[in-house]
């Protein structure tokens, strides 16, 4: 019974965390820029992050930080925190919600050349055709397609960015899966993203003052706090607990998830349409998550 738990409860981990993403690219649109410009975004969702992480953490037996992972904690927050959440919410913010998660799509490509490099992952030709074809996808997406076009050339940006974070993210797991072998998820997850509040604190402060909380109506209200607690508490600590038992690559797979969630909420909500350029980027990037995955568990 154990045993089947502990391969359950990290896929099930994973689902919910992909599915309280793909409602996100809709969510955090309604809120910035009009209520908190992004980096003012970034340092209340680490801000925040961090109370939940510390006080919950109050409650276990506390470890040690060996002198030698030091550097992975303090990267961890950069790449996993800081990184990640001030691109993709720059990026966010100036490209629509379906192309962005698309983008997120190519996470596992960039997973596994990452992990070829640093991590000694053996690339396999069908192997690095897949992360032609998906990183041809992502740039089909990037360029923008109307030369002239200020809104294109933003969106075009806007996709560049949110392709970073992808690949801020996926650092991040292969940094801080070692220590899931060794440290507690949320012991892990606490520390990171103190560092990373650090990091956020000089890009995010001008902007996190010049928010007027008294301009909020219930319903920003709700989607802030969806953002704070589920886009950042739960996400996190969720995706830490199943790199425990899983390796980056099969927990960057379930982000294949993110599109059709993103698509489906924005299309009802009606605040993004699915264009031909999407629908193409979106099979070329996942044909090659498929081949530089397919003999993964």
């Amino acid at each position: 019974m154990k045993i089947e738990s502990e391969r359950l409860g990290p896929h099930m981990a994973l689902f919910i965390v992909n599915l309280i993403y793909g409602l996100n690219f809709v969510i955090a649109k309604d809120v910035m820029p009009l209520y908190i410009l992004p980096g003012g975004f970034i340092l209340l969702r680490v801000l925040g992050a961090n109370i939940l992480f510390w006080s919950s953490h109050a409650f276990f037996p506390s470890q040690r930080i060996q002198k030698n992972h030091w550097w992975r904690f303090v990267l961890g927050g950069f790449f996993g925190v800081a990184a990640n959440q001030l691109l993709f919410f720059k990026g966010l913010n100036l490209t629509t919600p379906i192309q962005a998660s698309i983008i997120m799509v190519a996470t596992p490509v960039i997973v596994l050349l990452i992990g070829a490099l640093f991590a000694k992952e053996r690339l396999t030709w069908l192997k690095s055709l897949g992360i032609i074809i998906g990183a041809s996808g992502a740039v089909y997406l990037i360029a923008p397609h109307k030369i002239g076009s200020e809104s294109f050339a933003l969106t075009g940006f806007g996709n560049l960015l949110v392709a970073l974070n992808a690949a801020a993210y996926a650092i991040y797991m292969i940094i801080a899966k070692p220590l899931m072998q060794i440290y507690k998820p949320l012991f892990v997850i606490k520390w990171m993203f103190l560092f990373g509040l650090i990091f956020v604190l000089p890009f995010g402060l001008s902007e996190f003052l010049l928010i007027q909380w008294d301009t909020f109506p219930p319903h920003i209200i709700f989607k802030t706090l969806y953002i704070v607690i589920g886009v950042t508490y739960i996400t996190y600590l969720f995706n830490i607990y199943a790199l425990r038992y899983l390796n980056a690559s099969a927990v960057s797979i379930y982000i294949y998830f993110q599109p059709a969630v993103a698509a489906a909420h924005a299309i009802l909500a009606g605040k993004d349409v699915l264009t031909a350029t999407m629908l193409v980027s979106c099979l070329l990037i996942c044909v090659g998550v498929f081949m530089v995955s397919r003999n993964k568990s």
